[in-house]
């Protein structure tokens, strides 16, 4: 049995075929998949699981170069930001770049997949761009 975390099948495949430079997206129940990419799709209800709890899984595994949000965002401060902030100052989501929610939708066509949560607070999605570990 695996020793991290995380115990999703689908994801932790993902996860393991990244290469650098690949995104993986976390988004909340809402955010629109793209045609073509694949969908691990985790909710269960309102809520469940929620975005952060999410992420932190994801990063136990997933060595993160960069991360993009909406810009949004900012505008709505939802409570998962605090969190989003706290992780980012920790460094544990490289480099921060924002972009519309529009053009987030469009950068989304370019992941490996998309994870859905349960999470149903605006805005709640991250693009992580995968780094290396050497």
């Amino acid at each position: 049995m695996k020793k991290t975390p995380l115990l999703n099948i689908a994801l932790s495949r993902v996860i393991a075929s990244l290469g650098h430079g690949d995104i993986l997206v976390i988004g909340d129940a809402g955010l629109p998949v793209p045609p073509g990419v694949e969908l691990i799709d985790l909710a269960l209800t309102q809520g469940i699981p929620d975005f952060i709890s999410t992420l932190r899984i994801v990063l136990s595994e997933m060595q993160v170069e960069s991360h993009v949000l909406a810009n949004e965002i900012l505008l709505k401060q939802p409570t998962a930001l605090a969190q989003l902030n706290t992780l980012a100052d920790q460094a544990a989501l490289g480099e921060r770049h924002l972009l519309s929610h529009d053009e987030f939708k469009q950068l989304s066509r370019k992941a490996r997949a998309v994870v859905r949560t349960g999470e149903c607070q605006p805005y709640c999605n991250i693009a992580l761009v995968s780094g290396v570990t050497f």
